[in-house]
């Protein structure tokens, strides 16, 4: 700290060159930051994902229906201990532009499934009890100012309400997420109620989920899922609620391959500029460094003040950075028609404070040795 001083002189020694290598950091760690927050809500589904929860499919393809009496048939097998069911509704508010997550549930044997999705007790009940009945998830809610005794109407690219017209659905309940991870974009309504209405596809379901009694048994129970139904005409593929959600992720593509990419080159160039920064700001300074030389600064005192100026210049950007994306992320989720989730989690913006360290001191290594090794007799013959 009792050279401070002296490190902020040399770095206002050249204003402008000091504020465009700080602002580039910036920029680079705000990028670092958003497509952190980008990632969670690609993967959220992925870290949401219970080790006790297996997904049952069609085998050919999750657009592919099956019969929703399959729930009996898994609940005799002993691994089993409760199955629900989803099917995608693809609901549309008003206008086409206003899309978002919607799927007739069993409201009962859903909630004890996903115990992610809080809601209040009065407004399960109001659930149970109310044939349109339907909760909508936070984000939604407010997206579309809708409140509980709301009727809402939906129409779906996919299924057609028998006589024609919308779907009507009373709001009975509004759910929160128990995590930062749970997506409360979503819309549930129930299954009863649809399938009665629907014109086509009775009694047949999307997809289900199975709760396991030992989730170390997951790879058996859902070979004995599948075995099942084998040669039948809907035969399963039952996989880890995990990997189903990956699957889905990676239809972008791989988002953490794409993200170390991208960062990856932002940073390498960021280094660059950084390490070009302070190999200037050492070469315009030889004659002075021998002076310190002379005057008793020894070898390792010379590296320490060149690399705390590149670390300097690191922290002011990158914390900066850092900070910026933390308060926008944390604000709220400025497109939740597009992305479930939107914030930086702590474990990337520890990552990120760490790579601001590495990044100073990489920087500043070659230069600071550089100006560690230079002869007192060399520096001020240079400087003559």
């Amino acid at each position: 700290m009792k050279f401070l001083y002296l490190i902020g002189s040399n770095l206002r020694r050249k204003k402008l060159r000091t504020i465009l290598t700080i602002l580039s950091i910036f920029v680079a760690f705000v990028l670092f930051g958003f497509l952190c927050a980008i990632k969670e809500a690609l993967t959220a589904g992925v870290s949401m994902a219970g080790a006790d929860r297996l997904i049952t499919r069609h085998k050919v393809s999750i657009i592919q229906l099956m019969p929703e009496n399959y729930k009996t048939r898994m609940l005799g097998n002993p691994g089993v201990a409760a199955v629900a069911h989803q099917t995608w509704f693809g609901g549309i508010y008003q206008d086409p532009k206003n899309f978002f997550p919607s799927m007739p549930v069993e409201p009962e044997v859903f909630l004890d499934l996903y115990p992610e999705f809080a809601l209040p007790e009065a407004e399960k009940k109001a659930w149970l009890a109310t044939r349109t009945g339907a909760v909508v998830g936070r984000t939604t809610a407010n997206r579309f100012k809708w409140k509980v005794g709301d009727r809402v109407p939906l129409t779906s690219p996919i299924w057609r309400k028998d006589g024609g017209g919308p779907w009507e659905f009373d709001i009975v309940g509004i759910y929160d997420g128990a995590k930062k991870t749970t997506d409360t974009t979503q819309f549930f309504f129930r299954y009863d109620y649809f399938d009665e209405a629907r014109a086509g596809a009775k009694g047949q379901v999307g997809w289900f989920t199975i709760r396991i009694k030992d989730s170390n048994r997951a790879a058996e129970v859902a070979g004995q899922v599948d075995q099942e139904f084998a040669n039948s005409p809907y035969e399963t593929k039952t996989e880890p609620e995990g990997a189903f959600a990956q699957g889905f992720a990676q239809q972008v593509g791989d988002i953490g391959t794409i993200l170390v990419s991208i960062l990856s080159a932002v940073f390498f160039t960021i280094l660059l500029v950084v390490g070009n920064t302070m190999a200037q700001a050492v070469r315009e300074r030889v004659g002075e460094i021998g002076v310190l030389k002379a005057m008793g600064f020894t070898n390792e005192g010379v590296l320490r003040l060149v690399l705390s100026e590149s670390l300097l210049i690191t922290l002011v950007g990158g914390l900066g950075g850092l900070g910026l994306a933390w308060l926008v992320t944390s604000a709220g989720n400025p497109v939740p028609n597009l992305l479930p989730v939107f914030y930086l989690s702590n474990r990337d913006l520890v990552i990120g404070i760490g790579v601001v360290f590495a990044l100073g001191l990489c920087a500043g290594i070659l230069p600071a040795l550089q100006a560690m090794r230079l002869r007192i007799s060399e520096a001020l013959r240079r400087q003559a």
